[in-house]
């Protein structure tokens, strides 16, 4: 179904609206304006009839009637019955079901809710309303076509959770559901694939994708053809995990230099003498001072002769890690390895690396041994991969936000779905304080004074580092707290089984602001009432986030069906997103007081907070979509190249060998066979295609990392990446069928095929996979964007490369050799 509907006031949508009719206006309204927010549900009270109707015949129906009904349902979706027709029918079952089997009858709001998924749309659902058992509507429709259904979850714990929770709603009815783990084995994989309902993360779905692109046997292989998939915590994973590559790799390489003599020469560097950073942070390069006082240390003529680049890029790495990377806010160690925390969950992501070297400097920087990084054999963002399902559907508590970029990148409109019970929590005006000092002053206090009452409290802190100080602080004022951070990550569920309860104060990061439950009373039923009498959960903030979609999370602790509850932030202007984004400069210097410890109580510095952080939001679109438009060619490229291996592996390919190689060709298959000799094509040419390819991504990041240097040359920097990168995928083309025929002639061939070691066509001995990090300066981006607002990201980069490349410039030609006195920074 394709409707078109009238983007209504959030008022709306918080009343009641399910026997609301859409009048003659709203209907011509929803002709003239397509919208990427549907909130009148109108369209949805018909279908919802008769679903309650079909509910009602099937109330005393035995539960082997209702199996054969079921069965029923099966028979026609499979002999080509349109699932539309049949969704009444098994939306009524699956209601039944639920009452029987969970002894939970689903609400109307979540009915709607799974019909909005059906239709490949984007449930947004508050917290506490059960978008886990709205999901099973679909993914039962969906999977009595016997191709299989994925409910892509935020974190293994979720799709086990989920699995075991449902699964007995869907085996009920005649379905088989399985779910997916990190470390599970081959034949495991393929039999939890081959389910009709599969649980699992987005990410094992896309290594599993990354890890049969190279498989050399059709048993091998884990995925079927991808058709439905349901994702749970959408906006998190189709925005902001979408851009992050997933990364297959093998062979272990090793560093050129030694990083650890490279980290020991960064730390001998001194800030503002030998180097730089911007007004935010986030960047830092080396003055002239340092140039020299770096060359004399690693003892050679000139950073900048190509000769020695590569040692001035890791010099800069070394120099990044050791600065700018901050322990126990970006990253922990831990057993003995570096491990990175989310910015969005505050939770250590295991399989994720920095790139480019960045991951190996950092272990330098902490002396620890160094985890192997491998040439990269495949790689797909999570967006390019999602795109591969021919159905997307989704379901969330915070899409609004993030709507139209939803519905540019997916195609997914984002329906709002009305509690079942109206949201009474009260989000407080933001306390706004002009330093970090007035800030924590004030949490403790209010702290100690909410502590008090016996209200359970949950603060969001921004780090690692940050909830253990706050921590600290309670405790030495006599406040008893439990702390959840990435370094207690094991204690989670116990943790968060409390945080309801009377007088616990919880200081966590972003874990707790995500996919997570937290019940009024705690483990104790008996406790709900004097929670609730006291006000509810009480969530603050100690910061603003980049996301306001992250804020919300926060907020949605509190107030989960109907309960009471309250939020409430305190910031600062010298807190970190403030200073990195200038939100300061934004403010009119006369609403500005000088340093103090009271709170800034003006409704327009609020409003320019909130101002500001659109106005991030916005630039973080820019540059999603900017990468987006860089992306797409290479994601078609290796479309095209998957195409002609997954041919080859299945079917094999038309054979290039006869037509280039006839007379070897012909003489061999008298001897071994013609089915023997196919295989060998088959072998080596999917080992041809995987080695170029591999080569075809390094020298792709090759153009990529220099490309925006041809604005020199006034050439439009994305257009010269299509030229260079499609010149180079067609003569990679042309590269593989000349090596094949090249193997194939110089290759020994037996009954038994053909020696791949002998051939020199042996694969990497391992493989692992991993995330590649964002950037995590982002080369300037935030800061170039918000001196020009929403222009392109492209004509941003403009201004950094023309500096990068003039003090190259500079350097080569103009600089003369000077002896630099490095006392007080002199020339």
């Amino acid at each position: 179904m394709n409707r078109r509907f009238l983007q209504l006031p959030t008022r709306t949508h918080q009343r009641r609206m399910l026997g609301i009719r859409r009048s003659s206006i709203l209907r011509i309204a929803d002709r003239l304006k397509e919208s990427s927010i549907e909130f009148d549900l109108g369209s949805y009270q018909q279908l919802l009839k008769r679903i309650g109707s079909r509910e009602v015949d099937l109330r005393d129906v035995e539960d082997q009637k209702i199996r054969m009904v079921s069965q029923g349902l099966a028979a026609r979706a499979k002999d080509g019955g349109q699932l539309d027709e049949l969704l009444a029918d098994a939306f009524a079952l699956v209601r039944e079901a639920s009452r029987r089997v969970l002894k939970i009858r689903p609400f109307d709001v979540q009915v709607i809710a799974g019909i909005a998924m059906h239709e490949g749309k984007l449930a947004e659902m508050q917290t506490g309303e059960g978008k886990t058992l709205a999901a099973v509507f679909p993914a039962y429709l969906n999977g009595l076509l016997g191709r299989g259904v994925h409910i892509l979850t935020f974190n293994d714990y979720l799709a086990r959770r989920d699995a075991e929770w449902m699964g007995p709603v869907y085996e009920f009815l005649g379905l088989s559901v399985a779910c997916i783990q990190e470390g599970m084995g081959r034949n495991e994989r393929q039999q939890a694939y081959g389910a009709d309902v599969t649980y699992l993360t987005a990410k094992e779905a896309g290594f599993d994708y990354l890890r049969d692109a190279l498989c050399l046997k059709t048993g091998d292989l884990v995925h079927r053809a991808f058709q439905f998939a349901i994702v749970d915590e959408a906006d998190s994973i189709l925005i902001d995990e979408a851009r992050i590559p997933l990364v297959i790799a093998g062979t272990s390489s090793v560093p050129k230099t030694d990083p650890y003599y490279l980290a020991a020469v960064a730390r001998g560097l001194t800030l503002n003498i030998d180097f730089e950073t911007d007004e935010s942070g986030r960047t830092v390069a080396l003055t002239e001072v340092g140039i020299d006082h770096a060359q004399d240390v690693l003892g050679c003529s000139d950073l900048y002769a190509s000769e020695n680049l590569m040692l001035l890029t890791q010099l800069h790495l070394a120099l990044h890690a050791a600065t700018l990377l901050r322990k126990d806010v970006d990253y922990i160690v831990r057993d003995g390895r570096v491990e990175l925390v989310d910015e969005l969950t505050g939770r250590v992501v295991d399989d994720r690396h920095w790139p480019d070297g960045l991951q190996t400097a950092l272990e330098a920087k902490e002396d620890l041994r160094l985890q192997p990084q491998g040439k990269i054999l495949g790689s797909i963002t999570l967006q390019h991969f999602l795109q591969s399902y021919f159905k997307l559907a989704g379901m969330t508590a915070t899409a609004q936000p993030a709507a139209e970029e939803l519905k540019t990148f997916y195609g997914l409109k984002v329906v709002v779905i009305p509690p079942n019970r109206p949201c009474v929590r009260i989000d407080h005006a933001d306390v706004v304080f002009t330093h970090r000092e007035a800030k924590h002053a004030a949490l403790v206090t209010e702290i100690t004074r909410v502590h008090s009452s016996g209200r359970p409290i949950l603060v969001g802190t921004s780090s690692v580092e940050e909830s253990e100080k706050l921590a600290a602080h309670l405790v030495a004022s006599g406040i008893p707290c439990q702390v959840l951070n990435a370094r207690t990550d094991e204690l989670e569920a116990r943790i968060i089984a409390q945080a309801g309860s009377p007088a616990t104060v919880t200081i966590s990061t972003n874990m707790a602001g995500r996919g997570t439950d937290i019940h009024l009373g705690g483990n104790e039923e008996q406790q709900y009432e004097k929670v609730k009498a006291l006000g509810g959960l009480y969530v603050i903030g100690t910061s603003r986030h980049e996301s306001l979609r992250i804020d919300h999370q926060l907020r949605g602790r509190a107030g989960r069906q109907g309960d009471p509850g309250s939020s409430r932030f305190f910031v600062s202007l010298a807190d970190e997103l403030m200073v990195r984004y200038g939100i300061a400069e934004l403010i009119p210097a006369k609403l500005l007081p000088q340093k103090q410890d009271q709170p800034i109580d003006h409704p327009v510095i609020r409003s320019e907070i909130a101002r500001a952080q659109r106005i991030i939001e916005g630039q973080h679109f820019e540059i999603r979509r900017t990468l987006w438009k860089y992306s797409s060619l290479v994601e078609e490229q290796r479309r095209i190249i998957q195409t002609r291996r997954r041919e080859t592996l299945e079917k094999g390919s038309p054979s290039l060998l006869s037509e280039q190689a006839g007379e070897r060709y012909s003489k061999l298959c008298s001897v071994v066979g013609e089915a023997a000799l196919r295989q060998v094509e088959r072998v080596i040419t999917l080992m041809h295609i995987d080695q170029y390819w591999a080569d075809h991504l390094a020298e792709i990041a090759h153009i990529r990392e220099g490309i925006h240097l041809v604005r020199l040359n006034g050439q439009d920097p994305l257009e010269e990446f299509h030229r260079r990168t499609n010149d180079a995928f067609f003569e990679m083309l042309k590269q593989i069928d000349k090596a094949i025929v090249e193997t194939f002639h110089s290759v020994e061939v037996t009954e038994q095929g053909i020696d791949l070691e002998k051939a020199g066509l042996r694969g990497p001995s391992a493989t692992w996979t991993y995330f590649i990090n964002d950037d995590p300066f982002e080369m300037s981006m935030r800061t170039l964007l918000r001196s020009i607002g929403f222009a392109s990201v492209a004509a941003s980069c403009l201004p950094c490369m023309l500096m990068l490349a003039g003090w190259a410039i500079y350097r080569k030609c103009f600089c003369k050799t000077k002896a630099h006195k490095r006392s007080n920074g002199a020339t």
